[in-house]
């Protein structure tokens, strides 16, 4: 099965709730994130990657590192994705839908339920923002 590699993060605000972006033409939730240009390290490619997708202005010291995980990707049938997945806060008006973004959700771990999400951020992310 081949891999996909990608950097994401577990973005929660101070209320405790964690963010939560759709791609355009795709139905399921997850971190956000993306795929590395080439050269760049894991938090290089987040920290262009929250930039781009959301607006969110970041410094790689901002990042927390959680390790890798590894899942059936969400969009690309016969794949997985292994990410490297970093921590961090923000708040709700830090953030706007920019990019590739369709729309973006803050949720409270009662709401988990309520969005199809994607299987990295089910098993391994979510549960981790709420631990």
């Amino acid at each position: 099965m081949p891999d996909i590699h990608v950097s994401a993060a577990v973005i929660t605000d101070s209320e405790g709730r964690a963010l939560l972006v759709r791609k355009n033409g795709t139905e399921r939730f997850m971190q956000p994130g993306g795929k590395p240009e080439t050269g760049e390290t894991a938090a290089e490619t987040l920290v262009r990657e929250l930039r781009e997708e959301l607006g969110l202005v970041v410094f790689q010291d901002q990042l927390r590192p959680l390790g890798t995980f590894v899942s059936d990707a969400a969009n690309e049938p016969g794949h997985r994705v292994v990410a490297t997945v970093f921590a961090m806060t923000a708040e709700p008006e830090e953030v706007v839908v920019q990019a590739e973004l369709a729309e973006l959700r803050w949720i409270a771990e009662s709401e988990q339920g309520s969005l199809p999400l994607a299987p990295l951020s089910e098993e391994h992310l979510l549960p981790i923002a709420w631990a």
